[in-house]
């Protein structure tokens, strides 16, 4: 898997190649790019590129004073972008809401479109269930109970946790694979600690979201119609806080809309870039 070192360390990222559009895909925690494994194959005309960002589920540790704010997050894809040279990026977010502040960054030029999918918006960060999980994260040696708690099915499970991201359920290799690093690395558990508790009070969240009306590109917003974390007023909400913002909403899905329904998830992103002045090969 091909590397890149930015100014918080380096991160593996996978990369189809190709001279259609690209799309880069973010992920939630402590996610990878295999959260997009049931939709990029069905997008090959475009370039899709998938960093694996440092939210816990990376396999290298980053610098101990790298910044894994939401909003620092956020700098590090603006960042890998420009590494790359990446530009008229389409860039494609489920669950983690916090890419969308690089519209905000000097580095959010090289965005020309953004598709979020049922993700953390507003003063929903963490969502609603996944506060608790914040909470313990705080606590010294709370990452590692957590992730030894995945692996009892009654907790992995659970409709108000990982177990409500996806209608159809997310397989357990998948679920080792995200949960693996932290697992097994101290420095990968410090990582996830300092994200997952990186989010600011209320009111700072929604002076964030304000300034997110300037972005005057393309925005697509998907919504899920079964979604326990993402509350469903959140989705026209969020298209009608941007200048070009429209909503469409999936039906039998929750979260994880790339999980539950890929092939309406590939048709829509393909309609929006299509339709917006972007081409495929």
């Amino acid at each position: 898997m091909p590397e890149v070192e930015l100014s918080a360390g380096t991160i593996d990222y996978q990369d189809t190649g190709g001279d259609g559009p690209v799309l880069v895909f973010g992920h939630g925690l402590p996610m990878t790019g295999t959260q997009w494994r049931k939709v990029v194959p069905l997008l090959d005309d475009y370039r899709c590129v998938l960093p694996t960002l440092p939210l816990g589920g990376h396999r290298r540790p980053m610098r101990p004073d790298a910044d894994l704010s939401h909003r620092g997050v956020a700098r590090l894809l603006g960042e890998f972008m420009e590494r790359l040279g990446l530009d008229d990026v389409t860039l494609v977010l489920n669950d983690w809401g916090g890419g969308q502040f690089l519209v905000t960054e000097e580095r959010g030029h090289r965005v020309g479109r953004l598709v979020l999918v049922a993700c953390e918006a507003f003063d929903n960060f963490p969502p609603g269930p996944a506060k608790a999980l914040a909470r313990v994260c705080k606590v010294p040696g709370g990452v590692r109970l957590l992730t030894r708690l995945m692996r009892v099915p009654a907790f992995r499970d659970n409709p108000r946790g990982y177990g409500g991201m996806s209608l159809r359920g997310i397989p357990d290799e998948i679920l080792a694979e995200w949960f693996g690093p932290a697992t097994r690395s101290r420095a990968i558990r410090r990582d996830f600690a300092k994200f997952a508790t990186s989010a600011p009070g209320r009111a700072v969240l929604l002076e964030w979201s304000e300034g997110l009306r300037r972005f005057d590109r393309p925005v697509l917003v998907v919504w899920a119609t079964e979604d326990r974390l993402m509350p469903r007023e959140h989705g026209p909400r969020l298209a009608a806080l941007y200048p070009q913002g429209r909503l469409i909403e999936i039906e039998d899905s929750s979260t994880l809309v790339p999980e539950d329904q890929p092939e309406r998830l590939a048709e829509a992103i393909r309609d929006f870039v299509e339709g917006t002045g972007g081409t495929s090969a």
